[in-house]
Protein backbone atom coordinates (compact mmCIF):
# COMPACT_ATOMS: atom_id res chain seq x y z
CA UNK A 1 0.00 0.00 0.00
CA UNK A 2 2.66 2.35 1.27
CA UNK A 3 4.65 1.87 -2.02
CA UNK A 4 1.53 2.54 -4.46
CA UNK A 5 0.94 5.39 -2.60
CA UNK A 6 4.47 6.39 -3.37
CA UNK A 7 3.94 6.02 -6.94
CA UNK A 8 0.91 7.74 -7.08
CA UNK A 9 3.04 10.89 -5.08
CA UNK A 10 5.65 10.68 -7.57
CA UNK A 11 3.39 10.65 -10.82
CA UNK A 12 1.95 14.16 -9.12
CA UNK A 13 5.25 15.23 -8.87
CA UNK A 14 4.69 15.59 -4.91
CA UNK A 15 8.70 13.95 -4.27
CA UNK A 16 8.48 14.88 -0.58
CA UNK A 17 5.90 13.02 -0.17
CA UNK A 18 6.77 10.54 -2.08
CA UNK A 19 10.06 10.10 -0.44
CA UNK A 20 8.23 9.54 3.03
CA UNK A 21 5.79 6.99 1.97
CA UNK A 22 8.94 5.40 0.56
CA UNK A 23 11.02 5.37 3.32
CA UNK A 24 8.26 4.12 5.58
CA UNK A 25 8.02 1.29 3.70
CA UNK A 26 11.85 1.08 3.67
CA UNK A 27 11.38 0.57 7.31
CA UNK A 28 8.36 -1.66 7.74
CA UNK A 29 10.77 -4.20 4.93
CA UNK A 30 13.61 -4.05 8.17
CA UNK A 31 10.87 -3.92 11.18
CA UNK A 32 10.12 -7.95 9.01
CA UNK A 33 13.64 -8.77 8.11
CA UNK A 34 13.34 -7.84 4.66
CA UNK A 35 16.29 -6.59 4.03
CA UNK A 36 16.70 -6.10 0.16
CA UNK A 37 13.08 -4.58 -0.09
CA UNK A 38 14.01 -1.98 2.46
CA UNK A 39 17.53 -1.47 0.84
CA UNK A 40 15.56 -0.55 -2.46
CA UNK A 41 12.78 1.10 -0.72
CA UNK A 42 15.58 3.56 0.82
CA UNK A 43 17.13 4.07 -2.79
CA UNK A 44 13.15 4.59 -4.15
CA UNK A 45 13.04 7.55 -1.21
CA UNK A 46 16.18 9.04 -2.31
CA UNK A 47 15.51 9.51 -5.94
CA UNK A 48 12.29 10.87 -4.25
CA UNK A 49 13.93 13.11 -2.26
CA UNK A 50 17.03 14.28 -4.35
CA UNK A 51 14.30 16.40 -6.46
CA UNK A 52 12.66 18.61 -3.14
CA UNK A 53 15.29 17.59 0.28
CA UNK A 54 18.85 17.10 -1.28
CA UNK A 55 19.55 16.05 2.58
CA UNK A 56 16.96 14.12 3.22
CA UNK A 57 18.20 12.06 -0.21
CA UNK A 58 21.61 11.44 1.71
CA UNK A 59 19.93 10.13 4.75
CA UNK A 60 17.77 7.76 2.98
CA UNK A 61 20.80 6.70 0.53
CA UNK A 62 23.05 6.35 3.13
CA UNK A 63 21.07 3.79 4.80
CA UNK A 64 20.35 1.83 2.27
CA UNK A 65 24.24 1.69 1.63
CA UNK A 66 24.41 0.64 5.59
CA UNK A 67 22.28 -2.28 4.36
CA UNK A 68 24.24 -3.16 1.21
CA UNK A 69 27.66 -3.05 3.34
CA UNK A 70 25.99 -5.60 5.82
CA UNK A 71 25.03 -8.12 3.22
CA UNK A 72 28.10 -7.67 1.44
CA UNK A 73 27.09 -6.22 -1.38
CA UNK A 74 29.77 -3.75 -2.09
CA UNK A 75 29.43 -2.95 -5.87
CA UNK A 76 25.96 -1.67 -5.24
CA UNK A 77 27.23 0.07 -2.04
CA UNK A 78 29.50 2.01 -4.12
CA UNK A 79 26.98 3.22 -6.82
CA UNK A 80 25.14 4.52 -4.09
CA UNK A 81 28.45 6.40 -2.70
CA UNK A 82 28.72 8.15 -6.58
CA UNK A 83 25.20 9.11 -6.15
CA UNK A 84 26.05 10.64 -2.63
CA UNK A 85 29.14 12.31 -4.32
CA UNK A 86 26.93 13.63 -7.18
CA UNK A 87 24.51 15.60 -4.87
CA UNK A 88 27.27 17.13 -2.71
CA UNK A 89 28.88 18.46 -5.99
CA UNK A 90 25.67 19.79 -7.51
CA UNK A 91 23.27 20.52 -4.85
CA UNK A 92 24.83 21.12 -2.04
CA UNK A 93 27.93 22.24 -3.54
CA UNK A 94 30.60 20.37 -0.21
CA UNK A 95 33.66 19.32 -2.32
CA UNK A 96 34.97 18.07 1.01
CA UNK A 97 31.95 15.24 1.36
CA UNK A 98 31.69 14.58 -2.47
CA UNK A 99 35.71 13.78 -2.10
CA UNK A 100 35.02 11.61 0.96
CA UNK A 101 32.42 9.61 -0.68
CA UNK A 102 34.31 9.13 -4.06
CA UNK A 103 36.80 7.72 -2.73
CA UNK A 104 34.65 5.07 -0.47
CA UNK A 105 33.24 4.38 -3.43
CA UNK A 106 37.18 3.42 -5.44
CA UNK A 107 37.59 1.84 -2.12
CA UNK A 108 34.70 -0.57 -2.25
CA UNK A 109 35.26 -1.03 -6.09
CA UNK A 110 39.37 -1.42 -5.59
CA UNK A 111 37.67 -4.56 -2.94
CA UNK A 112 35.59 -5.93 -5.86
CA UNK A 113 38.49 -6.07 -8.18
CA UNK A 114 36.97 -3.50 -9.98
CA UNK A 115 40.13 -1.14 -10.97
CA UNK A 116 38.49 0.99 -14.07
CA UNK A 117 35.45 1.75 -11.70
CA UNK A 118 37.86 2.85 -8.97
CA UNK A 119 39.90 4.42 -10.88
CA UNK A 120 36.96 6.64 -12.45
CA UNK A 121 35.75 8.04 -8.97
CA UNK A 122 39.90 8.08 -7.87
CA UNK A 123 39.90 10.88 -11.06
CA UNK A 124 37.14 12.72 -9.62
CA UNK A 125 38.80 13.03 -6.13
CA UNK A 126 42.14 14.31 -7.95
CA UNK A 127 40.32 16.61 -10.40
CA UNK A 128 38.64 18.39 -6.60
CA UNK A 129 42.10 17.71 -5.13
CA UNK A 130 43.66 19.77 -7.68
CA UNK A 131 41.99 22.37 -6.92
CA UNK A 132 42.16 22.57 -3.15
CA UNK A 133 46.00 22.79 -4.21
CA UNK A 134 45.84 19.41 -2.70
CA UNK A 135 48.82 18.76 -5.33
CA UNK A 136 50.43 16.03 -3.82
CA UNK A 137 47.15 13.89 -3.17
CA UNK A 138 46.16 14.79 -7.27
CA UNK A 139 49.36 14.04 -8.33
CA UNK A 140 49.51 10.16 -6.71
CA UNK A 141 45.84 9.08 -8.26
CA UNK A 142 47.22 10.70 -12.11
CA UNK A 143 50.39 8.52 -11.64
CA UNK A 144 48.50 5.81 -10.14
CA UNK A 145 45.81 5.76 -13.01
CA UNK A 146 48.14 6.82 -15.45
CA UNK A 147 50.62 3.53 -14.82
CA UNK A 148 47.51 1.35 -15.40
CA UNK A 149 46.38 2.48 -18.29
CA UNK A 150 49.60 2.67 -20.23
CA UNK A 151 49.94 -1.47 -19.28
CA UNK A 152 46.24 -1.68 -20.81
CA UNK A 153 45.83 -1.85 -24.85
CA UNK A 154 42.16 -0.32 -24.48
CA UNK A 155 43.10 2.69 -22.20
CA UNK A 156 46.92 2.95 -23.50
CA UNK A 157 46.06 6.37 -25.23
CA UNK A 158 44.46 8.14 -22.12
CA UNK A 159 47.51 7.66 -19.92
CA UNK A 160 49.20 10.15 -21.86
CA UNK A 161 46.17 12.63 -20.43
CA UNK A 162 46.85 11.40 -16.74
CA UNK A 163 50.60 12.02 -17.00
CA UNK A 164 50.08 15.55 -18.75
CA UNK A 165 47.61 16.22 -15.27
CA UNK A 166 49.99 15.10 -12.68
CA UNK A 167 53.22 17.24 -14.80
CA UNK A 168 50.89 20.34 -13.96
CA UNK A 169 50.36 19.52 -10.58
CA UNK A 170 53.84 19.20 -9.68
CA UNK A 171 54.51 22.96 -12.08
CA UNK A 172 51.61 24.33 -9.28
CA UNK A 173 54.24 23.60 -6.87
CA UNK A 174 57.63 23.77 -8.17
CA UNK A 175 58.93 24.33 -11.80
CA UNK A 176 61.90 21.73 -10.81
CA UNK A 177 59.52 18.68 -9.84
CA UNK A 178 57.99 19.40 -12.87
CA UNK A 179 60.99 19.27 -15.15
CA UNK A 180 62.16 15.73 -13.30
CA UNK A 181 58.25 14.41 -13.78
CA UNK A 182 58.15 15.19 -17.39
CA UNK A 183 61.67 13.00 -17.94
CA UNK A 184 60.73 10.05 -15.33
CA UNK A 185 57.30 9.78 -17.28
CA UNK A 186 59.18 9.65 -20.52
CA UNK A 187 61.37 7.21 -19.47
CA UNK A 188 58.14 5.11 -18.19
CA UNK A 189 55.76 5.55 -20.95
CA UNK A 190 57.77 6.44 -24.29
CA UNK A 191 54.97 7.37 -26.65
CA UNK A 192 54.26 10.36 -23.99
CA UNK A 193 57.33 11.96 -25.76
CA UNK A 194 55.51 12.49 -28.82
CA UNK A 195 51.71 13.71 -27.70
CA UNK A 196 51.24 17.58 -27.88
CA UNK A 197 50.66 17.61 -24.12
CA UNK A 198 54.47 16.43 -23.58
CA UNK A 199 55.36 19.14 -26.22
CA UNK A 200 53.67 21.67 -24.63
CA UNK A 201 54.79 21.06 -21.09
CA UNK A 202 58.55 21.29 -22.59
CA UNK A 203 57.27 24.70 -24.26
CA UNK A 204 56.12 26.04 -20.57
CA UNK A 205 58.95 24.76 -18.70
CA UNK A 206 61.41 26.71 -21.11
CA UNK A 207 58.94 29.80 -20.87
CA UNK A 208 59.26 29.46 -17.17
CA UNK A 209 63.22 28.95 -16.83
CA UNK A 210 63.31 32.43 -19.18
CA UNK A 211 60.36 33.94 -17.11
CA UNK A 212 58.65 34.58 -20.46
CA UNK A 213 54.99 35.04 -19.86
CA UNK A 214 54.80 36.05 -23.88
CA UNK A 215 55.91 32.83 -24.90
CA UNK A 216 53.83 31.15 -22.40
CA UNK A 217 50.79 32.64 -23.50
CA UNK A 218 51.31 31.62 -27.28
CA UNK A 219 52.67 28.09 -26.44
CA UNK A 220 49.08 27.37 -24.66
CA UNK A 221 47.43 29.46 -27.17
CA UNK A 222 48.56 27.51 -30.16
CA UNK A 223 47.56 23.74 -27.92
CA UNK A 224 43.92 25.68 -27.36
CA UNK A 225 43.26 25.55 -30.95
CA UNK A 226 43.88 21.85 -31.21
CA UNK A 227 42.75 20.65 -28.41
CA UNK A 228 39.83 22.63 -26.29
CA UNK A 229 41.18 23.58 -22.31
CA UNK A 230 38.58 23.00 -20.52
CA UNK A 231 37.76 24.74 -16.85
CA UNK A 232 40.07 22.53 -14.85
CA UNK A 233 43.07 23.31 -17.17
CA UNK A 234 42.59 26.58 -17.69
CA UNK A 235 42.88 27.12 -13.96
CA UNK A 236 46.06 25.14 -13.88
CA UNK A 237 47.53 26.83 -16.50
CA UNK A 238 46.77 30.41 -15.18
CA UNK A 239 48.75 29.24 -11.64
CA UNK A 240 51.45 28.15 -13.06
CA UNK A 241 51.51 31.46 -15.34
CA UNK A 242 50.54 33.39 -12.16
CA UNK A 243 53.81 32.31 -10.76
CA UNK A 244 56.36 33.51 -13.60
CA UNK A 245 54.22 37.01 -13.27
CA UNK A 246 55.16 37.04 -9.48
CA UNK A 247 58.84 35.82 -9.67
CA UNK A 248 59.26 39.30 -12.33
CA UNK A 249 57.52 41.24 -9.86
CA UNK A 250 59.95 39.88 -7.40
CA UNK A 251 62.71 40.50 -9.84
CA UNK A 252 62.20 43.76 -10.10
Amino acid sequence: MLVRAANMYKMAKNWCAAGNAFSQAAHLHLQMQSKHDAATNFIDAGNAFKKADPQEAINCLNRAIEIYTDMGRFTIAAKHHISIAEIYETELVDVDKAIAHYEQAADYYRGEESTSSANKCLLKVATYAAQLEQYQKAIEIYEQVGTHAMDSTLLKYSAKDHFFKAALCHFCVDHLNAKLAVQKYEEMFPAFSDSRECKLLKKLLDAWEEQNVDAYTDAVKEFDTISRLDQWLTTMLLRIKKTIQDEESDLR
